[in-house]
């Protein structure tokens, strides 16, 4: 009998021991859980870069709650479909915040999502890190407003000051520009940025004109383009936007001494196999690609189980321009809350404001406005592209780093022709 009570009482024991180790492992799930809440361009034009976005948070949310989760309580996300159309947002996040009730917010994902979410969450003086969003604050001037895009305090000027740059450091020097851009938020930033990129490297603008998103056709848009003749054509688009112009572009024998820009949809790897050598001269934005200066502490653990996820779904399958910052994102807020011990969005950016975030995508330190002190944001060309070949997209190698010159893997091939050849 003795014998069966210190058996049954080492049992007890043991049970108790294993239970103390999984609740300090898993503490989080004894408390109710934090709500982030979001919207999404889950479907339209945004839905390829966006789908990667929500499977970088997602990843993010499995680790911090594999850790004990935020404040001893398991984090949420509550995530809406904005359908890629601005007038959606307002009405999702007041729904996040009145009726979801959440605690934090994240995003939207892009400039034309953010800029209109922005009335909502200052009315309701809550904080957000959006996604890859540029110079939205410039309207508001709001202090809980963040977001994550490396463009450092430039805002709309970065998006293409290394592209003029470049433009200006060839020979013979081009003289003129033809700016193309979608009659949408974001593309009229960064073409607002480049017509002051352009005039400050003394290039001409010769051209400048939008076209509705709604554009099918861009054959007849290139025309015009190239009817003006100019030295170098800068675009402002979208991902439908871009495969368009760069078919057309090749349809209409487009032949400028410098063809590229801000061009969102060659971020995507299905888009960049759908194009293939098409896409020869072209120089583009970027803000993370995959060399060696872009491998910061735990990035690469974090692309490897995004592209183990990706493979059993049909999103990019290497999601380099948009994983590292949605996973940063996470991080960048987790690291307010833990800093702070509170879910006070005054606090939160308070913290935000004078605090180096340590992340994925390297520390960022946030300006007075949200945006990052330091640019970090890259030009590069696309070189020697094979037509479905899958595996030259992933370590970067026929599209090397031209500007800024710390951070230069190749030469440009200039002019544009060349590279066609």
């Amino acid at each position: 009998m003795a014998k069966l009570c210190g058996y049954a009482l080492r049992t007890m024991v043991a049970a108790f021991i294993v239970g103390l180790l999984a609740l300090t492992g898993a503490s989080a799930q004894s408390g109710n859980p934090i709500k982030i809440g979001m919207s999404l361009a889950l479907t339209g034009a945004g839905a390829s870069p966006a789908k990667v976005i929500r499977t970088s948070i997602e990843i993010w949310r499995d680790d911090i709650n594999a850790k004990g989760g935020l404040l001893g309580r398991p984090v949420e996300l509550v995530i809406y479909d904005d359908q890629s159309t601005p007038a959606n947002v307002p009405g999702i996040y007041t729904k996040l915040i009145t009726v979801d009730k959440v605690d934090l917010l994240l995003g939207p994902y892009a400039t034309n999502m953010a800029a209109p979410a922005m009335p909502v969450i200052m009315e309701h003086n809550m904080m957000t890190v959006s996604m890859l969003a540029i110079a939205v604050n410039r309207h508001f001037n709001y202090s809980r407003y963040f977001d994550m895009v490396p463009v450092g305090p430039e805002g709309m000027k970065a998006f293409s000051r290394g592209f003029f740059e470049l433009a200006a450091a060839q020979k013979p020097k081009p003289q003129t520009v033809a700016i193309l851009a979608a009659d949408a938020e974001f593309s009229k930033t960064s073409a607002d940025g480049a017509k002051e990129n352009a005039a400050a490297n003394g290039l001409k603008v010769i051209y400048d004109q939008s076209y509705p998103p709604s554009t099918t056709d861009y054959a007849p848009v290139m025309r015009a383009v190239q009817a003006a003749n100019p030295d170098v054509v800068f675009v402002a688009a979208y991902p439908p936007d871009t495969v368009g112009i760069v078919r057309a572009a090749q349809e209409v024998g487009l032949k400028p001494k410098m063809f590229g820009g801000t061009m969102i949809g060659l971020l995507i790897t299905p888009i960049k196999m759908q194009l293939g050598p098409l896409l020869d001269g072209i120089v583009i934005m970027e803000s993370f690609v995959p060399a060696p200066t872009f491998n910061f502490p735990g990035v690469a653990d974090v692309l490897k189980r995004y592209q183990e996820k990706a493979a059993g779904e049909k999103i990019d399958p290497f999601g380099f321009g948009f994983v590292p910052f949605g996973y940063a994102a996470g991080q960048v807020l987790a690291q307010a809350v833990e800093g702070t011990k509170s879910l006070d969005h005054g606090k939160l950016a308070d913290y935000l404001h004078s605090h180096t975030l340590h992340t994925v995508v390297g520390d960022i330190e946030y300006t007075k406005a949200g945006e990052w002190a330091k640019q970090r944001n890259v030009f590069t060309q696309f070189q020697n592209v094979a037509a479905n070949n899958l595996d030259q997209f992933r370590a970067g190698k026929v599209q090397p780093i031209l500007w800024p010159p710390q951070y230069k893997t190749g030469d440009m091939i200039y002019p544009y022709a060349d590279a066609k050849k």
